[in-house]
């Protein structure tokens, strides 16, 4: 699971180490969030192990699938999480940050993805979840290389989805609407305010409504779903 420490992937780490799963939590700056979440599911009697790495980066990627293997003799689920947001004029986006934009967001999910193929592929089972965004679907102004990065990941999960299901591997993606995260965090009263009233459900989604979906992907209910994109956002778009 990356980008585990805090937020959506905090709590689909949660979700899955309670429906059973032993939880490799990977993070890269909030270190102590993600010793707290492990210790917390610990003590409760589940399976969770932090592991820090950047997974835009494909050595620690790998090193990450191989602690897992190592550490739990399998990776049967891959849920990519990790991602970054940035809200800019296009014409102020810097090519650096272009490049990070989609080193974090696609990247991530190419490494982490041919890092534990080899296993899934030998078992001929798995099960590998991509979170995009609402804005991967839509688009969303000021926001170009962020849409763009996240409208990637939906092509590459049905892609995927077409060369994978022969293998008996499902891979499908989580696109989430306007929640209420440390994502979010920065935008003022107002924003949230004029967020709210272009859901028709009228507020913002739960980092955990939104891990119950990612959760779903992942076992036996879900068994026929793969290539699809389901998007937790209030009706915000329909």
């Amino acid at each position: 699971m990356t980008g585990a420490s805090r937020g959506i992937g905090a709590a689909a780490a949660e979700l899955l180490a309670e429906s059973g799963c032993s939880v490799v939590a990977n993070y890269l700056h909030s270190e102590r969030r993600a010793y707290e979440l492990c210790d917390a599911l610990t003590r409760r009697g589940f399976s969770c192990a932090p592991f820090r790495a950047d997974v835009s980066v494909r050595d620690e990627a790998f090193a990450l699938a191989a602690f897992a293997l190592d550490r739990f003799g399998g990776a049967d689920i891959l849920v990519n999480n990790a991602g970054i947001a940035q809200q800019k004029l296009f014409t102020d986006i810097t090519p650096a940050e272009w490049e990070r934009m989609f080193a974090v967001s696609v990247g991530a999910a190419f490494h982490c993805t041919q890092a534990v193929l080899p296993y899934m592929l030998r078992q001929k089972s798995g099960c590998i979840v991509n979170v995009s965004s609402i804005w991967g679907i839509t688009g969303a102004s000021c926001e170009v290389h962020y849409s763009a990065a996240k409208a990637a990941l939906i092509g590459m999960t049905k892609a995927l989805a077409k060369e994978l299901g022969p293998s008996g591997i499902r891979v499908n993606c989580v696109a989430p609407g306007a929640a209420d995260t440390d994502m979010n965090s920065g935008l003022s009263a107002g924003d949230i305010e004029l967020l709210r009233e272009e859901i028709p459900l009228g507020r913002l989604g739960s980092a955990r409504e939104i891990a119950q979906c990612i959760r779903f992907l992942c076992f036996e209910e879900a068994a026929y779903v793969t290539g699809q994109v389901i998007s937790p956002n209030g009706g915000m778009v329909v």
